[in-house]
């Protein structure tokens, strides 16, 4: 058991000092009560005794002690004057050092606040040095803020005035669109729409429908090849706008005669499942203006 608990072995060693030392506190306690009634027995058998000489000598005795209590006055009149210029000096000195913490407290103080001030001036210069860079920066960003403004107003003037002209451009397509007219081929297939002037040529071009390539055929050339078809003027009668032309396509020469103007001179070639379309409209002397229009998908046909 003892091994278990090996902290309480060192109580009773703890208690023993403790207890030693209360002994001790003890007697000199009891030696301090015995010496105070010895010193009370001796004081007491020398008060009877001065008592007894005190009746026998009462003039004597009178005497020193009124001696004793003169002297005894002057000296505790010394003592005290002693005493009064200590505690003065004492008090002149405490005044002084209390006065010097004093200054060195407010000069302390006064230097805190001084470099408190600095701080603060130094860091309301730094706010207001930034809250002018943040006006500048607001007052930039509040111009360009107005050109972009201004930019968007103006892009929007301009949207609507591109749209006032595609509006323009379409009503003006579709009023020439309704003008141009279809025809039937010489195949008997009917066309597309037929162009009878540049203007119309180029309101087709504008639908994107077809291809469409313009020439200039005379009888002083041979052949013109356009695209993948070779033409040859044969015969140009402008009195009765009448013409004929040697076509040649996929090696084949087809003669197209005595056609007129405006009127769709069709032909069909490999890779097309729609008809090639020669229009020509004017016919000069030895002479045909017009255009060939090719389908945009090229497939062969079935």
């Amino acid at each position: 058991m003892s091994s278990d608990f090996p902290e309480n072995k060192m109580e009773p060693a703890t208690e023993e000092p403790r207890s030693k030392s209360h002994a001790g506190l003890f007697a000199i306690l009891g030696i301090g009560l015995v010496v105070a009634l010895v010193m009370d027995g001796v004081l007491l058998v020398r008060s009877n005794h001065l008592t007894d000489q005190l009746a026998q000598n009462q003039d004597a005795t009178q005497q020193q002690m009124t001696k004793l209590g003169d002297a005894t006055t002057a000296l505790l009149d010394q003592r005290l004057a002693t005493l009064n210029e200590d505690i003065s000096t004492q008090m002149k000195g405490a005044e002084s050092s209390a006065a010097n913490a004093l200054r060195q407290a407010r000069a302390q103080t006064q230097k805190q606040a001084e470099e408190l001030r600095a701080s603060l001036d130094q860091e309301q210069q730094q706010v207001s040095g930034e809250l002018n860079d943040l006006k500048s920066a607001a007052s930039a960003a509040d111009n360009k803020l107005s050109a972009v403004s201004t930019d968007v107003d103006g892009v929007k003037t301009d949207v609507t005035g591109v749209k006032t002209d595609l509006s323009s451009t379409k009503d003006n397509l579709d009023k020439t669109t309704a003008d141009l007219k279809r025809a039937m081929g010489d195949m008997g297939v009917m066309s597309g729409l037929i162009a009878t002037n540049a203007k119309d040529l180029q309101a087709l071009r504008e639908l994107g429908d077809r291809n469409y390539t313009e020439f200039d055929l005379s009888k002083a050339q041979t052949q013109k090849k356009i695209g993948d078809v070779v033409l040859t003027l044969k015969k140009a009668d402008p009195k009765h706008n009448r013409f004929t032309v040697l076509v040649n396509a996929d090696d084949k020469l087809v003669e197209k005669k005595d056609r007129t103007i405006n009127e769709p001179v069709q032909l069909y070639v490999h890779n097309s499942r729609q008809p090639y379309e020669i229009v020509v409209n004017q016919v000069k002397k030895d002479e045909v203006i017009g255009y060939i229009a090719t389908p945009k998908v090229q497939l062969a046909r079935q």
